[in-house]
């Protein structure tokens, strides 16, 4: 029997009021994401981009359809259980970082495990060690105003891992980054991916096509493609192929 998908969505509704009327953010969505899959979901404002990120990781619930994390429904839990879920199944990155200012860097990556329970010192270790891993070992105790926008955006990716999370979504990382900055943090979520994780990201930038492995647009609330990414292509929409 195949392994089921890291995620997969059938017939994904969601609705909200806004002004007395009702809008449709997501109108019948179905998507399949594969673990170790880099994938990009692009789209104008307005599009539905940031309502699917938010059902995937499971900060919203959707009004109908059904999406299943490695084959367990979770579309429909509860709140306590969203949190759970939220806790040791999905890493956050985030295009402002949300680093909070009187902590060290190896602190802020340690924040998930503090509010899980574990102590500060027994976090440590690992903190230092996903530091590392992302290029920043030797800025560990440096707070956030001492630290450039790309190495804070580092701190952030570091500490969506510190869970050991399957699943990483980023909303718009490298927006608020320059596009060198940019390319390395598309480079270190490729590189994530390619170690087994799904990373999901939300971005108004085409420039990233070539750093994924699979493009989603959004339009309307509908997906309008669904393409992989020829890396032998070159780079931007010739890199996209059906």
């Amino acid at each position: 029997m195949p392994e089921p998908a890291m995620l997969e969505l059938s017939d994904i509704t969601k609705r909200y009021r806004v002004g007395g009327q009702t809008v449709v953010a997501l109108d019948g969505i179905g998507l399949r994401i594969e673990s170790g899959e880099f994938t990009s979901i692009i789209g104008p404002s307005g599009s539905g981009k940031s309502t699917l990120l938010h059902l995937l990781g499971a900060l919203d619930s959707p009004d109908a359809g059904s999406i299943r994390f490695r084959g367990e429904e979770i579309g429909a839990l509860d709140e306590e259980r969203q949190s759970e879920f939220r806790r040791h199944r999905v890493g956050f990155v985030f295009q402002f970082f949300n680093l909070l200012p009187t902590l060290s860097a190896w602190e802020n990556v340690a924040v998930p495990k503090l509010l899980d329970g574990t102590g500060l010192r027994k976090a440590k270790p690992r903190a230092l060690e996903l530091l590392d891993r992302v290029g920043l070992g030797d800025r560990a105790e440096h707070r956030p105003a001492e630290l450039s926008g790309g190495q804070m955006q580092r701190v952030a990716v570091a500490r969506a891992l510190i869970m050991d999370p399957p699943l990483i979504l980023a909303d718009e990382p490298t927006g608020n980054l320059d596009s060198t900055t940019g390319a390395s943090i598309l480079r270190l979520l490729g590189e994530i991916a390619a170690n087994g994780n799904s990373v999901v990201m939300v971005t108004h930038d085409m420039g990233a096509v070539e750093y994924c492995d699979r493009v989603i647009t959004l339009r309307d609330g509908k997906i309008g493609s669904n393409d992989k990414v020829d890396r032998t292509a070159g780079s931007g929409a010739d890199a996209v192929r059906a």
